[in-house]
């Protein structure tokens, strides 16, 4: 499996204080702003990134804290995941934003958003 990036993801109810913190005080630049998810990139390196979303739900779910990994092929790891019988959290799905993903959980209950980017 080739990894292309991973991007922790934290889920807060303080969207836009959250967002101050990253910007003004670490430096990241919004890469990404779709109101609910707003993902923040390092201007030195474009990989360097981390997501903010919002929302209390997925908190108490996941303990606040995701991740996206973005990889060369979902489908592939998606078969793999099946294959292995790894239950899927969420189905493989083409999102409007332009990814296609699934989402599994880890032996610890961190929710792992795979993904790939449409062409």
């Amino acid at each position: 499996m080739e990894i292309r990036r991973a991007v922790p993801t934290i889920t807060t109810d303080r969207l836009e204080e959250s967002r101050a913190f990253y910007t003004e005080f670490l430096g990241f630049e919004v890469a990404m702003d779709l109101d609910w998810i707003v993902t923040l990139a390092s201007p030195g390196n474009a990989t360097a990134q981390i997501s903010l979303v919002r929302g209390t739900l997925s908190r108490a779910r996941h303990g606040g804290m995701s991740v996206s990994l973005e990889v060369a092929d979902v489908d592939a790891v998606h078969a793999d995941a099946v294959s292995r019988g790894i239950r899927i959290e969420y189905p493989l799905t083409d999102e409007p934003w332009g990814v296609r993903r699934f989402q599994v959980n880890d032996p610890n209950g961190v929710r792992i958003n795979v993904l790939s980017h449409r062409k």
